[in-house]
């Protein structure tokens, strides 16, 4: 089965394998997921599978509400559409559950990333930072020149320098399901993974993943 769920990140700890080595790991904690919709090539143009996820929030609109009724679904927190290469073998109001991967599968696992705020060049990109002696004064963390003097005399786009940093959608490719807990609707992942504690993450199959 290829679809994707929403899990929430719990946090990081770290397991032992067989051999004694110790695997650090990431404990996802599976959102209650359903299949709200199918999408097929024939009707729709593509493949995919609408699934809806989490409790229903206090105020849902009502387009969304008449959504859920076309297909004779409760109201859920969220909806998420994962594309897929063939048609889905699911059907609607069916519950997705752990169960869905399998330990050693690969995964991408997509979310937003921490945000940091208006941040310098150190931190943001990296950079050394000027020198700390020899005359120089208050630009120990400053980027430093921007420009040319005379030819082309600009400021060229995508200039590296202080800004937003963080609270961006990041996806890390490729993660390794070391644990599935069925009875506890958990799946641990090799590593870590975008965002902070308690944040929304999707997992679909891997795409360059073998």
């Amino acid at each position: 089965m290829s679809t994707g769920l929403i899990a929430r990140k719990a946090g990081m700890t770290q397991i032992f394998a067989e051999d004694g080595s110790v695997i650090p790991v990431t404990v996802l904690n599976v959102e209650p997921c359903k299949v709200i919709a199918l999408r097929t090539v024939a009707k729709d143009g593509y493949n995919a599978v609408q699934v809806g996820f989490g409790k229903a929030k206090k105020q849902t609109s009502r387009a969304l509400q008449g959504h859920y009724a076309k297909y004779g679904q409760e109201v859920m927190g969220g909806l998420k559409e994962f594309r897929l290469k063939s048609e889905p073998d699911l059907e609607v109001g069916q519950d997705l559950t752990a169960s869905v991967f399998e330990v050693g599968q690969k995964v991408d696992v997509s979310g937003t990333s921490k945000g940091r705020g208006f941040a310098g060049v150190m931190k943001r990109y990296n950079f050394g930072g000027q020198r700390a002696s020899h005359g120089a004064e208050k630009v120990h963390r400053q980027m430093g020149s921007t420009g040319q003097c005379q030819w082309p005399g600009r400021v060229f786009p995508g200039k590296k320098m202080p800004g937003h940093y963080g609270h961006k959608r990041i996806t890390t490719q490729n993660i390794e399901i070391v644990r599935i807990d069925e009875e506890q609707n958990r799946i641990l992942v090799k590593g870590a993974v975008p965002g902070a504690k308690n944040g929304l993450l999707e997992l679909r199959p891997a795409v360059k993943g073998a």
